[in-house]
């Protein structure tokens, strides 16, 4: 099973795209925005959810950093 939720690699300007559910959610340039996009989505309890791989998937970089690619 795919997580629900994946960390795309740093853009070329800092930040990573986020989808849920395959729906693009935002640009996270740091673990706060990734928590907000996930509360909207309703997952309030996001910041429990951040470093379990059944609900998120970081592709292209280390987990939790955002700085430009």
């Amino acid at each position: 099973m795919n997580a629900p939720i994946v960390v795309h690699r740093s853009a070329p300007s800092g930040g990573r795209a986020v989808t849920i559910n395959g729906e693009i959610a935002g640009l996270a340039h740091d673990d706060r925005d990734l928590v907000e996009f996930l509360r909207r989505a309703g997952i309030y309890d996001a910041e429990h959810c951040l470093d379990d791989p059944h609900w998120i998937e970081w592709r292209g970089g280390r987990a939790h950093r955002y700085e430009a690619a």
